[in-house]
Protein backbone atom coordinates (compact mmCIF):
# COMPACT_ATOMS: atom_id res chain seq x y z
CA UNK A 1 0.00 0.00 0.00
CA UNK A 2 1.56 2.72 -0.94
CA UNK A 3 0.97 6.00 1.11
CA UNK A 4 -2.35 7.22 1.95
CA UNK A 5 -4.58 9.54 4.15
CA UNK A 6 -7.28 11.87 4.72
CA UNK A 7 -10.27 14.52 4.25
CA UNK A 8 -12.08 17.08 2.77
CA UNK A 9 -14.44 19.89 3.37
CA UNK A 10 -15.80 23.15 3.38
CA UNK A 11 -14.39 26.94 3.51
CA UNK A 12 -16.22 27.87 6.93
CA UNK A 13 -16.39 31.30 8.72
CA UNK A 14 -14.36 30.81 11.69
CA UNK A 15 -16.00 32.05 14.70
CA UNK A 16 -15.06 31.58 17.91
CA UNK A 17 -16.06 31.14 21.10
CA UNK A 18 -13.67 30.74 23.09
CA UNK A 19 -13.90 32.59 26.20
CA UNK A 20 -10.95 32.70 28.39
CA UNK A 21 -10.50 34.76 31.33
CA UNK A 22 -8.22 37.47 31.15
CA UNK A 23 -5.25 36.87 32.86
CA UNK A 24 -1.61 39.33 33.29
CA UNK A 25 0.22 39.82 30.01
CA UNK A 26 2.72 37.07 29.51
CA UNK A 27 6.15 36.84 29.76
CA UNK A 28 8.45 34.83 27.77
CA UNK A 29 9.04 32.60 30.63
CA UNK A 30 5.55 32.11 31.48
CA UNK A 31 5.13 30.70 27.73
CA UNK A 32 8.21 28.96 27.66
CA UNK A 33 7.13 27.16 31.16
CA UNK A 34 3.92 25.73 29.52
CA UNK A 35 5.44 25.19 26.05
CA UNK A 36 8.37 23.39 27.68
CA UNK A 37 5.96 20.23 28.23
CA UNK A 38 4.33 19.43 24.75
CA UNK A 39 6.18 17.64 22.28
CA UNK A 40 6.98 20.20 20.48
CA UNK A 41 8.01 23.29 22.42
CA UNK A 42 10.25 25.70 20.05
CA UNK A 43 6.81 26.07 17.62
CA UNK A 44 4.68 26.68 20.44
CA UNK A 45 7.24 29.27 21.61
CA UNK A 46 7.38 31.21 18.56
CA UNK A 47 3.63 31.36 17.93
CA UNK A 48 2.02 31.75 21.00
CA UNK A 49 4.19 34.93 21.79
CA UNK A 50 2.41 35.94 18.43
CA UNK A 51 -0.83 34.91 18.93
CA UNK A 52 -3.85 36.68 19.86
CA UNK A 53 -4.41 35.77 23.50
CA UNK A 54 -0.80 36.70 25.04
CA UNK A 55 -1.22 35.89 28.40
CA UNK A 56 -0.28 33.58 30.90
CA UNK A 57 -2.38 30.68 31.71
CA UNK A 58 -2.91 29.68 35.66
CA UNK A 59 -4.05 26.37 34.66
CA UNK A 60 -3.85 23.38 31.97
CA UNK A 61 -6.91 23.60 31.05
CA UNK A 62 -6.40 27.65 29.70
CA UNK A 63 -2.95 26.39 28.32
CA UNK A 64 -5.16 23.72 26.04
CA UNK A 65 -7.46 26.46 24.87
CA UNK A 66 -4.41 29.02 23.80
CA UNK A 67 -2.47 26.01 22.18
CA UNK A 68 -5.75 25.07 20.05
CA UNK A 69 -6.36 29.06 19.18
CA UNK A 70 -3.14 29.24 17.81
CA UNK A 71 -2.80 26.06 15.85
CA UNK A 72 -6.43 27.40 14.75
CA UNK A 73 -4.72 30.64 13.97
CA UNK A 74 -1.94 28.79 11.79
CA UNK A 75 -4.29 26.81 9.85
CA UNK A 76 -6.55 29.81 8.32
CA UNK A 77 -3.08 31.29 7.50
CA UNK A 78 -1.61 27.74 5.57
CA UNK A 79 -5.03 27.48 4.19
CA UNK A 80 -5.33 31.19 2.41
CA UNK A 81 -1.61 30.18 1.44
CA UNK A 82 -2.41 26.97 -0.21
CA UNK A 83 -5.34 28.53 -1.97
CA UNK A 84 -2.66 30.68 -3.66
CA UNK A 85 -0.65 27.76 -4.61
CA UNK A 86 -3.11 26.30 -7.34
CA UNK A 87 -1.53 28.61 -9.99
CA UNK A 88 1.89 26.49 -9.57
CA UNK A 89 0.81 23.89 -10.12
CA UNK A 90 2.15 22.26 -13.42
CA UNK A 91 0.14 19.13 -14.09
CA UNK A 92 -2.83 17.42 -13.61
CA UNK A 93 -1.53 15.43 -10.81
CA UNK A 94 -0.27 18.35 -9.30
CA UNK A 95 -3.52 19.94 -9.54
CA UNK A 96 -5.62 16.85 -8.09
CA UNK A 97 -3.23 16.33 -5.06
CA UNK A 98 -3.46 20.23 -4.48
CA UNK A 99 -7.48 20.08 -5.07
CA UNK A 100 -7.42 17.50 -1.96
CA UNK A 101 -5.29 19.71 0.53
CA UNK A 102 -7.59 22.28 -0.35
CA UNK A 103 -10.60 20.50 0.66
CA UNK A 104 -8.36 18.52 3.67
CA UNK A 105 -7.28 22.15 5.02
CA UNK A 106 -10.95 23.48 4.87
CA UNK A 107 -11.49 20.38 7.21
CA UNK A 108 -8.77 21.09 9.73
CA UNK A 109 -10.16 25.13 10.21
CA UNK A 110 -13.54 23.38 10.44
CA UNK A 111 -12.62 20.61 13.34
CA UNK A 112 -10.23 23.30 15.03
CA UNK A 113 -12.71 25.54 15.30
CA UNK A 114 -15.23 22.95 16.76
CA UNK A 115 -12.60 21.82 19.21
CA UNK A 116 -12.93 25.74 20.58
CA UNK A 117 -16.75 25.50 21.61
CA UNK A 118 -17.55 25.51 25.25
CA UNK A 119 -20.49 22.53 24.38
CA UNK A 120 -17.94 20.04 23.37
CA UNK A 121 -17.00 17.18 25.46
CA UNK A 122 -13.25 16.45 26.15
CA UNK A 123 -13.94 13.34 24.03
CA UNK A 124 -15.28 15.38 21.05
CA UNK A 125 -11.90 17.91 21.21
CA UNK A 126 -10.16 14.36 20.95
CA UNK A 127 -11.38 13.34 17.96
CA UNK A 128 -11.63 16.91 15.96
CA UNK A 129 -7.80 17.74 16.96
CA UNK A 130 -7.13 13.75 15.60
CA UNK A 131 -9.15 14.76 12.41
CA UNK A 132 -7.12 17.74 12.01
CA UNK A 133 -3.53 15.87 12.42
CA UNK A 134 -4.64 12.98 9.97
CA UNK A 135 -5.84 15.53 7.63
CA UNK A 136 -2.63 17.20 6.97
CA UNK A 137 -1.04 13.83 6.83
CA UNK A 138 -3.27 13.29 3.67
CA UNK A 139 -2.60 16.08 2.23
CA UNK A 140 0.79 15.21 2.03
CA UNK A 141 0.43 11.42 1.25
CA UNK A 142 -1.44 12.76 -1.95
CA UNK A 143 1.92 14.46 -3.44
CA UNK A 144 3.86 11.32 -2.85
CA UNK A 145 1.64 8.89 -4.24
CA UNK A 146 1.76 10.42 -7.79
CA UNK A 147 5.04 11.37 -7.85
CA UNK A 148 4.78 14.58 -7.35
CA UNK A 149 6.38 16.43 -3.87
CA UNK A 150 9.24 18.10 -5.45
CA UNK A 151 7.97 21.51 -5.88
CA UNK A 152 4.11 22.72 -4.65
CA UNK A 153 4.71 20.31 -1.56
CA UNK A 154 7.70 21.77 0.17
CA UNK A 155 5.99 25.51 -0.15
CA UNK A 156 3.32 24.25 1.97
CA UNK A 157 5.43 22.76 4.87
CA UNK A 158 4.52 24.70 8.28
CA UNK A 159 4.37 23.89 11.69
CA UNK A 160 0.22 23.16 11.86
CA UNK A 161 0.69 19.92 12.50
CA UNK A 162 3.27 20.22 15.17
CA UNK A 163 0.78 22.22 17.22
CA UNK A 164 -2.06 19.97 16.62
CA UNK A 165 0.24 17.42 18.05
CA UNK A 166 0.75 20.14 21.09
CA UNK A 167 -2.77 20.40 21.36
CA UNK A 168 -3.31 16.85 21.63
CA UNK A 169 -0.51 15.96 24.30
CA UNK A 170 -2.19 18.53 26.42
CA UNK A 171 -4.04 16.49 30.05
CA UNK A 172 -4.83 14.05 27.80
CA UNK A 173 -6.20 10.36 28.86
CA UNK A 174 -5.80 8.66 25.72
CA UNK A 175 -9.00 8.60 25.25
CA UNK A 176 -10.16 5.82 27.50
CA UNK A 177 -11.52 8.06 30.29
CA UNK A 178 -15.32 8.36 29.15
CA UNK A 179 -17.62 5.58 29.03
CA UNK A 180 -19.85 4.53 26.20
CA UNK A 181 -23.38 3.08 26.66
CA UNK A 182 -25.72 1.12 24.53
CA UNK A 183 -28.92 0.74 23.38
CA UNK A 184 -30.79 -2.12 22.31
CA UNK A 185 -27.76 -2.98 20.09
CA UNK A 186 -26.40 0.88 19.26
CA UNK A 187 -23.74 3.36 20.77
CA UNK A 188 -26.35 5.68 22.61
CA UNK A 189 -25.47 8.72 20.10
CA UNK A 190 -27.63 6.88 17.82
CA UNK A 191 -31.05 8.72 18.50
CA UNK A 192 -34.54 6.47 19.02
CA UNK A 193 -35.62 8.06 15.98
CA UNK A 194 -32.68 6.45 13.52
CA UNK A 195 -32.52 3.18 15.44
CA UNK A 196 -36.02 3.23 14.04
CA UNK A 197 -35.49 4.18 10.68
CA UNK A 198 -32.39 1.41 10.07
CA UNK A 199 -34.40 -1.49 11.84
CA UNK A 200 -37.70 -1.20 10.99
CA UNK A 201 -37.62 1.41 8.13
CA UNK A 202 -40.51 1.90 5.15
CA UNK A 203 -40.50 3.43 2.04
CA UNK A 204 -43.30 5.66 3.39
CA UNK A 205 -40.57 7.88 5.53
CA UNK A 206 -38.40 9.33 2.57
CA UNK A 207 -38.36 12.74 2.08
CA UNK A 208 -37.20 11.81 -1.79
CA UNK A 209 -36.79 8.85 -3.82
CA UNK A 210 -34.22 7.81 -6.28
CA UNK A 211 -35.13 5.12 -9.01
CA UNK A 212 -33.74 4.90 -12.62
CA UNK A 213 -36.58 3.84 -14.27
CA UNK A 214 -38.61 7.05 -13.31
CA UNK A 215 -40.33 6.35 -10.55
CA UNK A 216 -38.98 8.43 -7.95
CA UNK A 217 -38.46 12.33 -7.87
CA UNK A 218 -34.47 11.57 -9.21
CA UNK A 219 -32.90 9.53 -11.88
CA UNK A 220 -29.74 9.83 -10.03
CA UNK A 221 -28.36 9.97 -6.77
CA UNK A 222 -26.34 13.15 -7.24
CA UNK A 223 -29.38 15.12 -8.15
CA UNK A 224 -31.03 13.90 -4.98
CA UNK A 225 -28.19 15.33 -3.00
CA UNK A 226 -28.08 18.66 -5.04
CA UNK A 227 -31.90 18.66 -3.53
CA UNK A 228 -31.26 17.36 0.07
CA UNK A 229 -28.64 20.32 0.19
CA UNK A 230 -31.37 23.37 -0.34
CA UNK A 231 -33.52 21.75 2.11
CA UNK A 232 -34.11 23.60 4.73
CA UNK A 233 -33.39 22.50 8.70
CA UNK A 234 -30.42 19.97 8.99
CA UNK A 235 -32.72 17.41 10.69
CA UNK A 236 -33.08 13.67 9.58
CA UNK A 237 -33.12 13.55 5.59
CA UNK A 238 -33.77 9.91 4.00
CA UNK A 239 -33.13 9.31 0.81
CA UNK A 240 -34.26 6.05 -0.68
CA UNK A 241 -32.44 4.99 -3.43
CA UNK A 242 -34.41 1.72 -5.35
CA UNK A 243 -32.65 -0.98 -6.79
CA UNK A 244 -30.44 -0.31 -9.66
CA UNK A 245 -26.62 -0.45 -10.18
CA UNK A 246 -25.90 3.89 -10.09
CA UNK A 247 -22.60 3.98 -11.72
CA UNK A 248 -21.95 7.30 -9.93
CA UNK A 249 -18.76 9.35 -7.99
CA UNK A 250 -20.40 10.86 -4.86
CA UNK A 251 -19.45 13.53 -2.05
CA UNK A 252 -21.64 14.08 0.64
CA UNK A 253 -19.79 17.21 2.15
CA UNK A 254 -19.35 18.45 5.59
CA UNK A 255 -22.57 20.93 5.42
CA UNK A 256 -24.68 18.26 4.88
CA UNK A 257 -25.62 17.03 8.10
CA UNK A 258 -28.21 13.62 8.90
CA UNK A 259 -28.30 12.43 5.51
CA UNK A 260 -29.62 8.58 5.33
CA UNK A 261 -29.38 6.61 1.90
CA UNK A 262 -31.58 3.50 1.97
CA UNK A 263 -31.01 0.77 -0.56
CA UNK A 264 -33.34 -2.10 -1.63
CA UNK A 265 -30.71 -4.59 0.02
CA UNK A 266 -27.11 -4.74 -0.45
CA UNK A 267 -28.01 -7.00 -3.56
CA UNK A 268 -29.87 -4.93 -5.12
CA UNK A 269 -29.40 -1.78 -4.63
CA UNK A 270 -25.51 -0.78 -5.64
CA UNK A 271 -22.94 2.20 -6.25
CA UNK A 272 -19.95 1.89 -8.19
CA UNK A 273 -17.10 3.46 -9.66
CA UNK A 274 -13.48 2.97 -10.76
CA UNK A 275 -11.69 5.30 -10.11
CA UNK A 276 -8.20 4.67 -9.03
CA UNK A 277 -4.39 5.77 -8.05
CA UNK A 278 -3.21 3.77 -10.96
CA UNK A 279 -5.91 6.05 -13.26
CA UNK A 280 -4.33 9.00 -11.93
CA UNK A 281 -6.58 9.95 -8.38
CA UNK A 282 -5.06 10.17 -4.99
CA UNK A 283 -5.95 7.07 -2.92
CA UNK A 284 -8.62 10.04 -1.37
CA UNK A 285 -9.90 11.00 -4.38
CA UNK A 286 -10.81 7.12 -5.65
CA UNK A 287 -13.32 7.00 -3.57
CA UNK A 288 -16.75 6.03 -5.51
CA UNK A 289 -18.80 7.32 -2.46
CA UNK A 290 -17.09 10.09 -0.35
CA UNK A 291 -19.05 11.48 2.96
CA UNK A 292 -18.07 13.68 5.65
CA UNK A 293 -21.05 15.38 6.88
CA UNK A 294 -21.97 14.62 10.20
CA UNK A 295 -23.82 11.33 11.22
CA UNK A 296 -24.15 10.08 8.00
CA UNK A 297 -25.99 6.86 8.12
CA UNK A 298 -26.45 4.23 4.92
CA UNK A 299 -28.58 0.83 4.41
CA UNK A 300 -28.73 -2.11 2.74
CA UNK A 301 -26.36 -0.61 -0.33
CA UNK A 302 -23.12 -2.10 -1.89
CA UNK A 303 -20.67 0.41 -2.56
CA UNK A 304 -18.06 -0.74 -4.99
CA UNK A 305 -14.79 0.02 -7.11
CA UNK A 306 -14.14 -1.98 -10.01
CA UNK A 307 -10.78 -0.60 -10.70
CA UNK A 308 -9.65 -4.24 -9.83
CA UNK A 309 -5.99 -5.19 -8.25
CA UNK A 310 -3.78 -4.23 -11.33
CA UNK A 311 -5.19 -0.64 -10.61
CA UNK A 312 -3.71 -0.63 -6.84
CA UNK A 313 -5.54 1.72 -4.56
CA UNK A 314 -9.32 2.00 -5.40
CA UNK A 315 -11.55 2.83 -2.49
CA UNK A 316 -15.34 2.46 -2.82
CA UNK A 317 -16.27 4.33 -0.25
CA UNK A 318 -14.26 7.31 2.46
CA UNK A 319 -16.29 8.53 5.29
CA UNK A 320 -14.59 10.75 7.64
CA UNK A 321 -18.25 11.41 9.18
CA UNK A 322 -18.62 12.20 12.72
CA UNK A 323 -20.88 9.57 14.35
CA UNK A 324 -21.52 7.69 10.61
CA UNK A 325 -23.12 4.31 10.35
CA UNK A 326 -23.47 1.36 8.10
CA UNK A 327 -26.05 -0.90 8.66
CA UNK A 328 -26.19 -3.62 6.13
CA UNK A 329 -23.98 -2.52 3.86
CA UNK A 330 -21.49 -4.13 1.71
CA UNK A 331 -18.52 -2.43 0.45
CA UNK A 332 -16.38 -4.40 -2.24
CA UNK A 333 -12.94 -3.58 -4.28
CA UNK A 334 -9.33 -5.26 -4.06
CA UNK A 335 -6.75 -2.97 -2.44
CA UNK A 336 -7.96 0.29 0.15
CA UNK A 337 -11.54 -0.81 -0.20
CA UNK A 338 -12.52 1.07 2.49
CA UNK A 339 -11.32 4.24 4.19
CA UNK A 340 -12.45 4.84 8.08
CA UNK A 341 -10.43 8.15 7.38
CA UNK A 342 -11.24 9.73 10.43
CA UNK A 343 -13.88 10.74 13.52
CA UNK A 344 -16.21 7.89 15.23
CA UNK A 345 -17.75 5.51 13.02
CA UNK A 346 -19.81 2.48 13.45
CA UNK A 347 -20.52 -0.58 10.96
CA UNK A 348 -22.75 -3.22 11.82
CA UNK A 349 -23.61 -6.85 9.76
CA UNK A 350 -21.84 -4.97 6.95
CA UNK A 351 -19.74 -7.24 4.33
CA UNK A 352 -16.09 -6.06 3.23
CA UNK A 353 -13.77 -7.45 0.34
CA UNK A 354 -10.36 -6.68 -0.52
CA UNK A 355 -6.61 -7.46 -0.54
CA UNK A 356 -4.23 -5.49 0.14
CA UNK A 357 -5.22 -3.01 3.37
CA UNK A 358 -8.38 -3.23 2.66
CA UNK A 359 -9.54 -1.60 5.83
CA UNK A 360 -7.82 1.39 6.19
CA UNK A 361 -7.31 5.11 7.68
CA UNK A 362 -7.48 6.82 11.28
CA UNK A 363 -11.15 7.07 12.47
CA UNK A 364 -12.62 5.80 15.89
CA UNK A 365 -14.14 2.80 14.31
CA UNK A 366 -15.91 -0.16 15.11
CA UNK A 367 -17.16 -3.26 13.16
CA UNK A 368 -19.43 -5.56 14.82
CA UNK A 369 -20.76 -8.53 13.35
CA UNK A 370 -19.73 -8.30 10.07
CA UNK A 371 -18.45 -10.54 7.37
CA UNK A 372 -14.86 -9.65 6.30
CA UNK A 373 -13.72 -11.39 3.03
CA UNK A 374 -10.37 -11.85 1.54
CA UNK A 375 -9.68 -12.02 -2.67
CA UNK A 376 -7.22 -13.32 -4.64
CA UNK A 377 -4.90 -10.64 -4.96
CA UNK A 378 -2.58 -9.98 -7.78
CA UNK A 379 0.18 -13.00 -8.55
CA UNK A 380 2.57 -12.18 -5.71
CA UNK A 381 0.80 -10.15 -3.49
CA UNK A 382 -0.32 -10.69 0.14
CA UNK A 383 -3.82 -9.89 1.75
CA UNK A 384 -3.57 -7.62 4.72
CA UNK A 385 -6.89 -7.01 5.59
CA UNK A 386 -6.10 -3.93 7.82
CA UNK A 387 -3.53 -0.89 8.33
CA UNK A 388 -4.78 1.95 10.61
CA UNK A 389 -3.24 5.06 10.46
CA UNK A 390 -2.30 6.68 13.79
CA UNK A 391 0.44 9.35 13.74
CA UNK A 392 0.63 10.37 17.06
CA UNK A 393 0.03 8.67 20.36
CA UNK A 394 -2.58 11.19 21.77
CA UNK A 395 -5.11 10.55 18.89
CA UNK A 396 -7.97 8.58 20.41
CA UNK A 397 -8.04 6.42 16.62
CA UNK A 398 -7.85 2.65 16.08
CA UNK A 399 -9.98 -0.18 14.30
CA UNK A 400 -11.67 -2.33 16.68
CA UNK A 401 -13.43 -5.65 14.99
CA UNK A 402 -15.60 -7.39 17.21
CA UNK A 403 -17.64 -10.45 17.12
CA UNK A 404 -17.25 -10.46 13.16
CA UNK A 405 -15.66 -13.09 10.76
CA UNK A 406 -12.85 -13.70 8.54
CA UNK A 407 -12.87 -15.32 5.60
CA UNK A 408 -11.70 -16.52 2.56
CA UNK A 409 -13.93 -15.03 -0.82
CA UNK A 410 -14.67 -17.90 -3.56
CA UNK A 411 -12.37 -16.42 -5.69
CA UNK A 412 -9.30 -16.58 -2.88
CA UNK A 413 -10.22 -20.09 -1.73
CA UNK A 414 -9.16 -22.31 -4.74
CA UNK A 415 -5.37 -20.68 -4.39
CA UNK A 416 -5.53 -20.46 -0.76
CA UNK A 417 -2.23 -22.59 0.01
CA UNK A 418 -0.65 -19.95 -2.20
CA UNK A 419 -1.69 -16.48 -0.85
CA UNK A 420 -0.78 -15.67 2.40
CA UNK A 421 -3.06 -13.17 4.80
CA UNK A 422 -2.27 -11.27 7.57
CA UNK A 423 -4.93 -9.07 9.93
CA UNK A 424 -3.15 -5.84 9.67
CA UNK A 425 0.45 -3.84 9.37
CA UNK A 426 1.23 -0.63 10.82
CA UNK A 427 0.60 1.98 8.33
CA UNK A 428 2.02 4.31 10.78
CA UNK A 429 4.11 4.94 14.35
CA UNK A 430 0.92 4.10 16.41
CA UNK A 431 -1.00 2.03 14.35
CA UNK A 432 -3.87 0.46 16.73
CA UNK A 433 -6.07 -2.19 15.72
CA UNK A 434 -7.71 -4.83 17.85
CA UNK A 435 -9.96 -8.23 17.19
CA UNK A 436 -12.25 -9.25 20.10
CA UNK A 437 -14.28 -12.49 19.88
CA UNK A 438 -13.89 -12.97 16.37
CA UNK A 439 -13.88 -16.29 13.94
CA UNK A 440 -10.77 -16.17 12.02
CA UNK A 441 -10.61 -19.15 9.60
CA UNK A 442 -7.63 -21.03 8.43
CA UNK A 443 -6.36 -18.31 5.67
CA UNK A 444 -4.82 -16.48 8.66
CA UNK A 445 -1.41 -17.07 8.80
CA UNK A 446 0.00 -18.37 12.34
CA UNK A 447 1.99 -15.25 12.62
CA UNK A 448 -1.09 -12.96 12.61
CA UNK A 449 0.34 -9.86 11.66
CA UNK A 450 2.84 -8.56 8.86
CA UNK A 451 5.51 -6.11 9.35
CA UNK A 452 5.43 -2.82 7.69
CA UNK A 453 9.42 -2.11 6.83
CA UNK A 454 11.96 -3.55 8.49
CA UNK A 455 10.92 -3.34 12.41
CA UNK A 456 9.40 0.12 11.30
CA UNK A 457 6.70 0.64 14.44
CA UNK A 458 6.82 -2.67 15.99
CA UNK A 459 7.47 -1.71 19.78
CA UNK A 460 5.35 1.91 19.06
CA UNK A 461 1.89 0.08 17.34
CA UNK A 462 -1.09 -1.48 20.04
CA UNK A 463 -2.57 -4.88 18.26
CA UNK A 464 -4.60 -6.97 20.05
CA UNK A 465 -6.72 -9.99 19.79
CA UNK A 466 -9.21 -11.44 22.49
CA UNK A 467 -10.99 -14.86 22.83
CA UNK A 468 -10.82 -15.04 19.58
CA UNK A 469 -12.39 -18.50 17.18
CA UNK A 470 -11.90 -20.44 14.28
CA UNK A 471 -8.72 -22.25 12.85
CA UNK A 472 -7.09 -19.10 12.49
CA UNK A 473 -7.21 -17.69 16.07
CA UNK A 474 -4.74 -19.75 17.74
CA UNK A 475 -2.46 -17.25 19.30
CA UNK A 476 0.67 -19.87 19.92
CA UNK A 477 3.16 -18.69 16.73
CA UNK A 478 2.01 -14.91 16.49
CA UNK A 479 4.55 -12.22 16.11
CA UNK A 480 6.86 -11.78 19.29
CA UNK A 481 6.41 -7.48 18.82
CA UNK A 482 6.63 -5.37 21.87
CA UNK A 483 3.12 -3.86 20.74
CA UNK A 484 1.32 -7.32 20.33
CA UNK A 485 -0.41 -8.86 23.34
CA UNK A 486 -3.13 -11.50 23.45
CA UNK A 487 -5.42 -9.46 26.26
CA UNK A 488 -6.53 -12.20 28.56
CA UNK A 489 -8.46 -9.77 30.91
CA UNK A 490 -12.20 -8.41 29.78
CA UNK A 491 -11.20 -4.71 31.55
CA UNK A 492 -8.33 -4.42 28.63
CA UNK A 493 -10.64 -5.59 26.02
CA UNK A 494 -13.36 -3.59 26.82
CA UNK A 495 -11.68 -0.13 26.12
CA UNK A 496 -12.20 -1.09 22.56
CA UNK A 497 -16.22 -2.04 23.10
CA UNK A 498 -18.91 0.26 20.86
CA UNK A 499 -19.67 1.60 24.63
CA UNK A 500 -15.67 2.79 25.53
CA UNK A 501 -13.99 3.33 22.20
CA UNK A 502 -16.93 5.47 20.14
CA UNK A 503 -18.52 6.56 23.04
CA UNK A 504 -21.57 4.49 20.95
CA UNK A 505 -24.11 4.93 24.03
CA UNK A 506 -24.60 8.90 23.11
CA UNK A 507 -25.03 8.87 20.02
CA UNK A 508 -25.68 5.22 18.40
CA UNK A 509 -29.70 5.10 20.00
CA UNK A 510 -30.86 7.63 17.16
CA UNK A 511 -29.58 5.71 14.11
CA UNK A 512 -31.92 2.67 15.55
CA UNK A 513 -29.36 0.56 14.40
CA UNK A 514 -29.07 -2.37 17.21
CA UNK A 515 -25.58 -3.05 18.68
CA UNK A 516 -23.91 -4.36 21.24
CA UNK A 517 -22.29 -2.15 23.64
CA UNK A 518 -19.86 -4.25 25.87
CA UNK A 519 -18.07 -6.97 24.20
Amino acid sequence: MATKLVLSLFTVVVSFSCALSIAPAASSEDINQWCNETPNPEPCKYFMARGSHRFAPKQKSEFKKMAMQVAMERALTAETHHKELGSKCRTEREKSAWADCLKLYESTVFHLNQTLSRKCSDSDVQTWLSTALTNLDTCRAGFVELGVSDLVWPLMSNNVSKLICNSLAIDHNNGSSHKQTYRKGFPTWVSPGDRKLLQSWTATRANLVVAQDGSGNYRTIKAALAAAARRRGSGRYVIHVKRGVYRENIEIGINMKNIMLVGDGLKYTVITGSRSVGGGSTTYDSATVAVTGEAFVARDITFRNTAGPQNYQAVALRSGSDHSVFYRCSFEGYQDTLFVHTQRQFYKECYIYGTVDFIFGNAAVVFQNCMIYARKPLRGQQNVVTAQGRTDPNQNTGISIHNSRVMAASDLKPVLSSVKTYLGRPWKQYSRTVYLRTYLDSLVDPAGWLAWDGNFALNTLYYGEYMNLGPGSSTSRRVKWGGYRVMTRATEASRFSVANFIAGRSWLPATTVPYTSGI
